[in-house]
């Protein structure tokens, strides 16, 4: 490879890593706005710290759905 190909190789690289890192962002931002919207729905019986947590540890690829028992159930809790 010669001077010119390397830069574009480089260049082509980061601009993989920075378009991935925007995607993942995105994702987590959509992911907290369900766990903000979960928590004004389900109220005290949502756990809306662990699910904002969880967002930010999967990078957004658990996207909690408030009337998906299956996907909110995580984050439940019981009122005593």
């Amino acid at each position: 490879m010669d001077g010119t190909t390397k830069k574009y190789f480089a260049a082509l690289m980061m601009f993989m890593i920075i378009g991935t890192t925007i995607a993942d962002m995105a994702d987590v931002g959509m992911c907290l706005r369900n766990c903000a919207q979960c928590k004004k729905m389900l109220g005290a019986y949502f756990e809306g710290p662990l699910c904002a947590d969880s967002c930010v540890k999967f990078k957004g690829k658990m996207i909690p759905d408030c009337e998906n028992f299956d996907s909110v159930s995580p984050f439940l809790n019981k009122l005593e």
